[in-house]
């Protein structure tokens, strides 16, 4: 069965026609300052706004949504940058899912300097998709300076409460992975022991690789096991090797998200 990649699939989605709304009435991006940290890393955010109804997308968007991706290049004295995503939301979207985040999301960013007596200049640009009955692709521009005196920022401090629990804090005991080919790519099975993070759980994989797509993932539970299956698809629509220390499993429950970096084989 060959599978549609993301960016196929949003051909039909992301047909705009005349807009009655000017993009600066559907979105705002603006930077946020957090200060510096005892490491001497700069605290910040990057904040979109967006109007009543539209969303825009999570890193890994689902079957409906663009990937976000970023552009630093023009910034000064930048060493570095951490991103922390703080946990989206499941939308349907034309009976098809997307993952992401409606009104308006902070994304908060951890910057080390290149050089640490030197101030720096957050410079680039964001591309995104934004979507209503329509999805648009749309590029942001931002340039600030950070403020190295500002204080702790109340809305970074929410956004970094909003990410997923890491393993550990999720409880998770033991993670292994199944990869079997298949004709268009591999197959993965994914047992998770972990209490339960409520709800209907669902998983989302992210194969480590932006040229591998991974399918929707079928997600059930037996006692204290979660266990979820999806399937890699390359753009070849070969078998392929994965990495499996990259392979990114996010579990999205009613209560809380867990993170779980890395998908070892069982043993033996």
């Amino acid at each position: 069965m060959k599978h549609a990649f993301p960016f196929l699939m949003l051909a039909t989605l992301a047909t705009t026609p005349a807009l009655s709304q000017n993009m600066d009435d559907i979105v705002q991006l603006d930077v946020l300052d957090g200060g510096r940290t005892e490491d001497g890393t700069y605290l910040g955010a990057l904040r979109l706004t967006l109007a009543d109804g539209w969303k825009t997308y999570w890193r890994a968007p689902g079957d409906a949504g663009i990937p976000p991706r970023f552009d630093w290049g023009a910034s000064r004295n930048l060493g570095g940058i951490d991103i922390t995503w703080p946990t989206p939301e499941i939308h349907d979207q034309n009976g098809m899912r997307s993952i992401g985040y409606t009104d308006q999301l902070v994304l908060p960013v951890e910057i080390s300097p290149r050089n640490a007596n030197q101030p720096v200049r957050l410079r680039g640009e964001m591309e995104l998709g934004i979507c209503k009955e329509v999805c648009i692709p749309s590029t942001l521009d931002f340039d600030h300076k950070l403020d190295s005196d500002a204080g702790r920022n109340p809305a970074i401090i929410a956004a970094f409460a909003q990410r997923p629990y890491s393993s550990k804090e999720a409880g998770v005991t033991s993670v292994t992975c199944r990869l079997q080919p298949t004709s268009d790519g591999v197959r993965i099975e994914a047992q998770i022991a972990m209490p339960s993070a409520g709800g209907a759980e669902v998983a989302i994989f992210e194969p480590g690789d932006p040229a591998i797509w991974a399918a929707p993932a079928q997600t059930r539970r037996q006692g204290n096991t979660l266990i979820s299956s999806s399937e890699f698809v390359g753009e070849s629509n070969r078998p392929m090797t994965l990495d499996r220390s990259e392979i990114r499993i996010t579990v999205l429950g009613s209560k809380h998200a867990v993170d779980i970096q890395g998908c070892p084989a069982a043993p033996g």
